[in-house]
């Protein structure tokens, strides 16, 4: 079994971040997500719209996923590598030609993907007045027909 590892924030999830996870699926047999956790985001200095229990729940329920994990620190990529057993690392094509990955090199492949031309969280959050949004403002609710949504009155 071929095991792909990618990471990411997967913040207002859109068709780009789709289709990542698609030709990552397609690399390999099974996928796990590190997604990162609003305390590393914060390290980062991004703010995420959706709290990580809300980018988690709507990256499980993605066929291509099959696993999700948090992403705590740059640090742990070969302890994941190692622990998951994982054969190719793929990365954001926006991460060619930096060497900044290059030691995974010694325990996986290391791939990179472009991203989707014209569509970007950024340039969600640009176009919505959301650059200064903040995680932690959304819950989804345990059950599918559970409370209001984040337009809804309660």
């Amino acid at each position: 079994m071929k095991r792909i590892l990618t990471y990411g924030t997967f913040d207002l999830l859109h068709y780009g971040h789709i289709r990542l996870l698609q030709r990552a699926k397609a690399m390999g047999d099974y996928l796990v997500v590190a997604l990162s956790t609003d305390e590393f985001n914060a390290e980062k200095g991004k703010k995420a719209y959706h709290t990580y229990e809300t980018r988690k729940k709507m990256l499980e329920a993605i066929r291509y996923v099959d696993l999700v994990i948090p992403e705590n620190s740059w640090e742990q990529k070969i302890h994941d590598v190692q622990e998951y057993h994982i054969d190719t690392v793929v990365m954001g094509g926006d991460w060619k030609g930096s060497d900044k990955f290059d030691y995974l090199k010694g325990y996986c492949e290391l791939v990179f993907l472009d991203r989707t031309p014209g569509i970007s969280t950024s340039q969600i959050k640009e176009d919505l007045g959301l650059q200064e949004a903040v995680g932690g403002v959304d819950q989804l609710p345990d059950e599918p027909d559970g409370a209001p949504g984040r337009d809804q009155k309660k």
